[in-house]
């Protein structure tokens, strides 16, 4: 009886020193402040039921429906759950989900909740199949991988690479869109990733998010030693241990006849290492200074939602300036595309290989930083499959850029005026 009461605390105390508990979300400015009386209400709650219940979690880790009524609203929602997750945990997770996103947005109409291993969106609009890399989140651990700027560096341009490459094996499954790794940083020490696009995606527009994802890895969190950007249509983290669980086939399963006598040798080893377990538990965890590595991000009612969005969007866009002029070869004359009246237009390219086009507006276009600003937020609204997409813009006492998605066959017009 005392074994088993010392046991159990163990683990309770490896637990508590170990796990990682995160959850963050995103309120759609779409809200009703009586929203829970409406008939999209009522289609809103046989939606997410639905989800939570879906028996087909069994197969597959992701799922979407509709409500069966169309009065007056149609509600649509969907979840993915990571790919490595087992089928119970996933189903838990979406109970989890279900009883929380109601709670952390009761008046937008639509929203999304992330966890460590599954999303959950719903909207009055349909989702499926519909790329959106623009509604994100981002969480950088606490620690950085190094005090030394050169370490730092490497350590970055390692990580980066192993999730470039993440992306493209990803591109190749295309009924999963995911893929993990893991590579060496030193000796001693490795890089865990993961790359995952919702499966109902083309696998342009998962390359697309994905592209977006590892550049907010970049810009967000650089010489970080872990971090994560989730969005709507995919998510991508990294990590300096493992944090992925796989489903391993038991070889008994295969062995039927060796189960028995396995078994025994199993027993008679229990007890020897449960001693040791707990003879070094004794010793250990009095010891351990419990470390948690990723930042958690918590949500609260806020009074005015619309400034807290103006807030995010501002800072989810804003890049640095480093980050830019590496980008264009700090502003080559050899990477300039066009000039006019607002300014130098340059391409370049972003660590994940993807390529921008760069508005350098000159110092004499007599805009001011109010005027930038409010221009910045209207174009990271106005998306369209016939414009070119902004991505973020670069702001400092000197400098005035605005970053776009580079289209080889568009205009200049739309860059330069």
């Amino acid at each position: 009886m005392l074994s088993s009461l010392i046991f159990v605390w163990l683990s309770a105390l490896a637990s508590a020193a170990t796990a990682v508990e995160f959850q963050t979300n995103y309120c759609g400015l779409n809200t009703s402040s009586h929203i829970n009386t409406t008939g999209y209400y009522s289609n809103l709650v046989q939606v997410l039921d639905s989800l939570a219940s879906d028996s087909n979690v069994n197969d597959n880790q992701f799922g979407n429906t509709s409500s069966q009524s169309s009065s007056p609203e149609i509600a649509y929602g969907l979840y993915l759950c990571r790919a490595d997750v087992l089928p119970n945990d996933c189903r838990n997770c979406l109970l989890k989900a279900r009883e929380d996103i109601n709670d952390t947005c009761p008046f937008s109409k639509d929203a999304v909740l992330w966890s460590d291993n599954c999303m959950l969106r719903y909207a009055n609009y349909s989702m499926v199949s519909m790329m959106n890399s623009d509604t994100f989140r981002h969480a950088c651990s606490k620690f950085n991988k190094s005090d030394q700027i050169s370490d730092q560096n490497q350590f970055w341009k390692d990580a980066m690479n192993l999730m470039g490459s993440l992306a493209n094996s990803a591109l190749k499954d295309q009924k999963k869109l995911y893929a993990h790794d893991e590579t060496p940083y030193n000796d001693t020490e490795k890089i865990y990733g993961y790359v995952q696009c919702t499966p109902d995606l083309s696998v342009s527009d998962c390359k697309s998010c994905l592209q977006v994802s590892i550049d907010r890895l970049e810009k967000n969190c650089h010489g970080k030693e872990g971090a994560r950007v989730l969005a709507a249509s995919c998510n991508v983290r990294f990590e300096t241990y493992k944090f992925l669980q796989f489903q391993v086939t038991s070889s008994s399963d295969k062995h039927g006849g060796k189960r028995k006598s396995s078994s025994k040798i199993v027993a008679a080893m229990v007890g020897v290492v449960f001693f040791l377990v707990v003879i070094v538990g004794i010793w250990y965890f009095p010891r351990v200074k419990k470390r948690r590595r990723t930042i958690t991000i918590t949500s609260s009612d806020l009074k005015d939602e619309n400034d807290e969005s103006v807030m995010i969007t501002m800072q989810s866009l804003q890049y640095n300036l480093g980050i830019i002029e590496e980008a264009t070869t700090n502003f080559s004359s050899e990477n300039k595309i066009g000039e006019g009246g607002f300014g130098v237009v340059y391409k370049g390219t972003l660590p994940s290989g993807l390529e921008i086009a760069v508005k350098r507006l000159s110092k004499g276009s007599g805009q001011g930083l109010l005027e930038f600003k409010n221009e910045v937020l209207l174009l990271a609204k106005l998306q369209h499959r016939n414009l070119v997409r902004l991505l973020g813009f670069c702001l400092n006492a000197e400098e005035k850029i605005l970053i776009y998605e580079y289209v080889a066959n568009h205009s200049l017009d739309f860059f330069l005026f």
